[in-house]
């Protein structure tokens, strides 16, 4: 597997805070597909990067970011950028996010994934082969099997729920010898997530890039994330604001209550104030210390805790 190095991740990430973080260097890019994409379509042209976002991906990868503490906890994050699933918000939602984990001894790994130019399931392949990846190479990257979690933001955060409910579903597997590692999610990790594809707290725009413009009831129900919900389904932090006018806060309230009654431990915070892909800005009242409370729930749930790496 060919590994493109960069810098080694250092200081900039030290400086990640609960306002805001330092965008980070990457250790090495990977490719998820290095057999070659499935579905693959040649003809769509390069990607398009504007002010730190990403479009037309046709190659997904992980970008690797190693803890900017001298020793590693063993916890991975694969992060996933939110954007509609018409582009990546690669630097706020993203690099920032991987630049604050590594202050806390994580290793991130930031997945740039097929979004509409393939629609689904190619997310849903991506992020799920992202899993199997990282934990089939557990060793090499000084981390713990059972201590892989996904994060997202926004239509990132569907992608995320996605991980986390549909890891075991037929359409996330291609056929390659990876299938055969578990692609369950150990933890979640939602901010201001897409749930539903179904009633009026439907996000259209990530409905429409992700599933079309007339899907099948049924893919409309099996994409409603919500309604996937199961007793495996690995335990999550939801945050969400009152004031997010482009994705409601009832999506992060009906996968709450969706894990509540499978019984799958679970945390929210709803705050006031933040508007829709707020990241970790800061002046937006207490919603600017999601980090904080994020940082308390993975510490109370042993994930920070520092832990030999083996594999599984």
């Amino acid at each position: 597997m060919k590994l493109v190095a960069g810098a080694l991740f250092a200081g900039a990430a030290g400086a990640a805070g609960a306002a805001g973080a330092a965008f980070a260097a990457p250790t090495a890019v990977i490719p998820l597909w290095p057999e070659g994409v499935p579905d693959a379509k040649p003809g769509l042209g390069a990607e398009r990067v504007d002010d730190g976002r990403v479009a037309n991906v046709s190659e997904p990868t992980l970008t690797v970011y190693g803890p900017a503490v001298d020793r590693p906890n063993g916890t991975a994050v694969i992060v996933s950028p939110g954007g509609g699933y018409v582009r990546l918000s690669m630097q706020r939602e993203g690099e920032q996010y991987a630049a604050w984990l590594g202050t806390l001894g994580i290793t991130a790994f930031v997945l740039k994934y097929r979004m509409q130019e393939f629609g689904h399931p190619a997310p849903l392949r991506d992020v799920l082969r992202a899993v199997r990846l990282v934990r089939a190479n557990a060793a090499t990257y000084r981390i713990r099997a059972d201590r892989i979690g996904v994060m997202g933001s926004s239509a990132g955060g569907h992608l995320a729920a996605s991980a986390g409910t549909l890891f075991d579903h037929p359409l996330g597997r291609t056929g390659a010898e990876l299938d055969k590692v578990s692609a369950r999610p150990d933890f979640l990790m939602l901010l201001y997530p897409v749930i539903t594809m179904d009633g009026p707290a439907t996000h259209a725009g990530s409905r429409k890039a992700l599933l079309g413009s007339n899907p099948t009831a049924d893919t409309v129900r099996l994409m409603s994330v919500e309604t996937q919900v199961t007793s495996a389904t690995p335990p999550t932090l939801l945050i969400h604001t009152q004031e997010d006018g482009t994705v409601p806060v009832e999506n992060s309230i009906l996968f709450y209550q969706a894990l509540t009654r499978a019984k799958v431990p679970a945390e929210m915070y709803l705050f006031e104030h933040g508007g829709h892909g707020m990241g970790m800005r800061a002046g937006l009242g207490t919603s600017s210390d999601w980090p904080r409370r994020a940082e308390e729930w993975l510490k109370a749930r042993g994930l920070l805790d520092p832990a030999p790496a083996h594999g599984r």
